[in-house]
């Protein structure tokens, strides 16, 4: 029974995590994107499989899947860090790699080009010190092999939806300390307790006291989600667009195509004009009939009786009293 069980769970993760097809046209530059990563930064992903658009829909955000990137093998000060990394990445070592947690392989070491077809962006920690990079990327090193935590991300879905049938508090592991198989995590609740670990703000609850005084009190990292290292003040966003646009006014000189609109990237209409362009046009249609029919006078009065010299003065003169 147990052994049907952990099939039946396989095929579910399978089908669960598997990506749909890349986009045809990149949002960001991903080679200038790996160029300018830094140890210590979250990169957050747009993910395409299933499990990744019920993520989107629970957090109200395009982004599904954070991970932490450590650099190169080499990059690693920490010898034992660099050993223990070795054992469980056997790729190139010039390879940018990332540690994350994801459903079916657990706590893993990726590398970078595994992404190179989603929509990505880099979240820095500002003013994040070497050696602070150092000790989280060795706080997360030491969870590899954790096994992804599949409880967690349930009860994220109740906490998150208003219509949850059970209260958020009632048999939710978020709100207990230590719950649950202690060997289990997530993307995001790894990455939170990484910076946790070196007292890095996230998305810190503050208490300002009569005196002035401030005080930080931290976040359940089991609440955290991709969208807090986008939303947090304490990171800067760095984004990479497939077309850069630094000079003042490039984006006029993008290769637009048409005036079609496009719901997504198969379905497209062309919108009704707007009301001032219906002004303009209607403004145009008017000069073009009032053209047309001075045209038509002006051949009229060429068609009169060449006894009508003096008429066709009249009216010639009658035409530029009006123009």
């Amino acid at each position: 029974m147990r052994d049907l069980l952990r099939w039946l769970y396989g095929k579910a993760t399978d089908w669960l995590t598997k990506d749909g097809p890349p986009s045809p046209t990149p949002l960001c530059d991903f080679n200038r994107l790996g160029f300018e990563l830094r140890k210590g930064d979250v990169m957050l992903v747009e993910g395409r499989s299933r499990v990744s658009e019920v993520i989107k829909i629970i957090t109200q955000s395009p982004w599904s899947h954070s991970a932490l990137y450590i650099g190169r093998l080499y990059d690693i000060r920490d010898p034992d860090l660099r050993e223990v990394i070795g054992y469980h990445y056997d790729g190139d070592p010039e390879d940018q790699l990332l540690i994350e947690a994801v459903m079916g392989r657990g706590t893993v070491i990726t590398p970078l080009t595994a992404y190179r077809h989603d929509h990505l962006r880099i979240c820095r920690p500002a003013g994040l010190s070497p050696v602070d990079a150092e000790t989280l990327i060795g706080y997360a090193v030491k969870h590899l092999g954790w096994d992804y935590d599949v409880r967690q991300i349930l009860d994220l879905a109740r906490f998150f939806l208003p219509w949850s049938v059970m209260p958020r508090r009632w048999r939710s592991s978020l709100f207990q300390h230590n719950a649950g198989n202690p060997t289990r995590t997530v993307c995001s609740t790894l990455i939170a307790e990484a910076f946790m670990s070196v007292d890095f703000p996230i998305l810190p609850f503050i208490d300002r006291n009569d005196d002035g005084s401030v005080r930080f009190f931290k976040r359940n990292p089991r609440l955290a989600a991709p969208r807090d290292f986008d939303y947090s003040p304490y990171f800067s966003i760095i984004k990479y667009p497939y077309l850069g646009l630094n000079d003042v006014g490039l984006y006029h000189r993008l290769p637009w195509t048409d005036d079609s609109i496009y719901n997504d990237e198969r379905h497209a209409f062309n919108p009704p004009p707007s009301k001032v362009q219906q002004r303009e046009l209607d403004s145009d249609d008017d000069i073009l009939e009032e053209v047309v029919l001075e045209a038509e006078e002006v051949e009229a009065i060429e068609q009169m009786p060449a006894a009508s010299g003096w008429r066709k003065h009249q009216a010639f003169a009658f035409l530029r009293r009006r123009g």
